[in-house]
């Protein structure tokens, strides 16, 4: 059996929070407590499942922070922090949510972790307020806790589960840092041991276990910004970690829990302190599933269910006018233009930022980009960025990449403010304007339109790793990689055609024709083709990423000038902007039959189709993963 696993439904918890108390008390799911969206604790005891989320009770004060584990037909809350500190209660609660006191910690604590092991509860680390504690507390009904072990280090907010008559506890912070280490605790024996290490220093993780494996999800490092999105699996005997999928956004203070062969994953907090409501179910990947994923980057690329961050957002196009300084939105429904409305000086693209829910519009020499929300269309105050002519983001989602093609740099921003972290000039590469990013998400193959040359850019340590020269004359512009992850295409106007490039090695292998212009690329949906718009030829040419050649081209009746674009949520439309023509084209991806051909201002250039199916945006007019 896989130990990926992947979101196979998501409903919405009574409230938003975070840090909330979770366990499984027979068939039901309760959670306990938490901070709301204003960081204020809260007494809420909600029954999780079965059925639709509910409230069915509250705990004797409002708390957060608490250890919360089963003990037969109960569930047991130990400690919380609140706004008065640290409480020593030990309650009692039942199905029902009915909430009964039931005996004392050694010591007033939050932070603390709690895990059932038998019939026994095992309270790990905590906080006082002063000191983090570094015990293993153990209770049982009737019975004071006393302490049945010592971590190697004081620790909180870890992750931990009970497999194989063991605890397991990963990361957490010591008061000072997030540590990495996986320990495994004999309470019996008294003996603990560190078995293995996270991939990196992570707190503030959910931890669940699913049959004999210990899962970590979620988290954060320091940084109150450093949300992770990773799923990771940890074998009990071994300690080896491997990754097992990805959460639809990245969070920490989330609470999961598994019930039957589903993991429930409730609440949490994002990279931009918002706090969320989702309710995630995750079941384990079939071999079959894990394996096609692996071989896929844009398997979360589907038609089907979308991200629940965008589940609500209306079907549009958003067209940024360049040289009427406008943004065109377009019903995709209709066809119809329902928006119109001014933004800064020569606005280039229309952006999804990372976690999906801003459209960011780049005004390039107006030196700003301007926030949409797609859910209400709203268009906010721009935020001052000096020369976006692109946008990119991290697969981490922690650093926005402002493309100054003028400056020949690319920025490393703050991804929510805005604020530059890291200006990373680029002299060889004259015109950068594109990328794409290698499946792992370590490195990028950026374009340099005027200098016929690709650079490679590590995106840990921010620098240029390598450059790769194409041919005298070249123009090469958008980026884009194969679904195995094996090969860059990258669109040539000056060339007519599309560059293939070994991902591996970050080597030439040979240009492929496809037609005067070529300068977009968008993966069809089922990833079987390529759609390059060829703009001066006034065509769409499909290479099949199969065999790697074309296998057939379309052509705009009366002509055309097709440039930047994206493909519906459904697969069945691929929408690209009349750069010469004002004008936009709606195209059959069945038949490759002109649908729609909707004028609008001049310039028209990135424009983006939103919502799209993905996990993240990694930027330009779309590329999600």
């Amino acid at each position: 059996m896989s130990v990926g696993l992947h979101v196979v439904r998501s409903r919405a918890l009574p409230a938003a929070v975070q840090l909330p108390g979770l366990a499984r008390v027979g068939a039901t799911v309760l959670a306990a407590g938490g901070l709301n969206a204003a960081d204020s604790s809260v007494a809420d005891l909600v029954r999780v499942a079965p059925g639709a989320p509910r409230r069915v009770g509250t705990l004797p004060a409002a708390v957060h922070d608490v250890g919360a584990t089963a003990l037969g037909s109960s569930l047991y809350v130990f400690g919380g922090g609140s706004a008065g500190g640290p409480t020593d209660a030990i309650t009692r609660v039942t199905p029902a949510g009915r909430a009964h006191p039931a005996g004392r910690l050694p010591v007033a604590m939050s932070d603390a972790t709690a895990v059932t092991l038998g019939a026994t509860a095992y309270v790990v680390g905590g906080y006082t307020t002063t000191v983090p504690l570094r015990s293993v507390l153990a209770f049982t009904p009737g019975r004071a806790p006393r302490e049945v072990a010592a971590l190697p280090h004081p620790l909180r907010y870890a992750a931990a589960a009970a497999v194989d008559g063991r605890l397991l506890i990963a990361g957490g912070t010591d008061g000072m840092q997030a540590r990495d280490e996986i320990l495994s605790v004999d309470p019996v024996r008294h003996r603990v041991r560190v078995i293995g290490h996270l991939p990196a220093r992570l707190a503030h993780a959910a931890g669940a276990a699913l049959g004999n494996t210990f899962y970590v999800l979620g988290g954060r490092g320091d940084a109150t910004t450093s949300q992770r999105r990773g799923i990771w699996a940890i074998d009990p005997q071994t300690g080896r970690v491997r990754a097992a999928g990805r959460l639809p956004t990245a969070l920490s203070d989330l609470g999961a829990v598994v019930a039957g062969d589903r993991l429930l994953v409730a609440g949490g907090r994002d990279a931009g302190g918002g706090v969320h409501r989702e309710l995630l179910e995750l079941a384990r990947s079939a071999h079959v599933v894990a394996r096609r994923a692996a071989l896929d980057i844009y398997a979360a690329t589907r038609p089907g269910p979308l991200a629940p961050q965008v589940r609500g957002d209306v079907a549009r196009v958003y067209v940024p006018n360049s040289q009427s300084n406008t943004v065109d939105v377009i019903d995709q429904r209709t066809a119809k233009i329902v928006d119109h409305f001014a933004v800064g000086a020569q606005p280039q693209h229309v952006t999804p930022s990372w976690d999906l829910r801003t459209l960011w519009v780049t005004d390039d020499t107006g030196n700003s980009l301007t926030p949409i929300d797609p859910r209400t269309g709203h268009h906010g105050r721009p935020v001052p960025v000096s020369d976006p002519y692109n946008l990119y983001f991290t697969a981490d989602g922690r650093r926005a990449i402002v493309v100054a093609e003028a400056h020949r740099e690319l920025d490393f921003r703050e991804p929510h403010t805005m604020r530059l972290v890291k200006a990373l000039h680029v002299p060889m590469c004259a015109g950068v304007d594109h990328m794409d990013l290698t499946a792992d998400g370590r490195l990028a193959l950026v374009s340099c339109e005027f200098a016929g040359r690709m650079v490679v850019v590590d995106l840990r340590r921010e620098r240029v790793v390598k450059s790769i020269d194409l041919r005298a004359g070249a123009m090469p512009q958008d980026v884009k990689l194969s679904p195995d992850g094996r090969t860059f295409y990258v669109a040539d106007m000056a060339s007519n055609g599309v560059w293939l490039i070994d991902a591996r090695r970050m080597r030439k292998e040979r240009l492929q024709p496809t037609g005067r212009g070529a300068h977009g690329l968008y993966p069809s949906r089922d990833s079987k083709v390529l759609y390059v718009s060829n703009r001066a030829a006034g065509t769409i040419t499909l290479i099949s990423f199969r065999t790697r050649r074309p296998v057939r081209t379309w052509r705009i009746p009366g002509g055309g000038s097709p440039d930047m674009g994206g493909v519906s949520a459904d697969g069945r439309v691929l929408w690209l902007s009349g750069r010469y023509n004002s004008e936009v084209y709606a195209i059959s991806t069945r038949t490759g039959r002109l649908l729609h051909r909707i004028g609008v201002g001049h310039g028209p250039h990135g424009l983006c189709v939103w919502p799209q199916p993905g996990r993240y945006s990694i930027g330009h007019t779309g590329i999600l993963r």
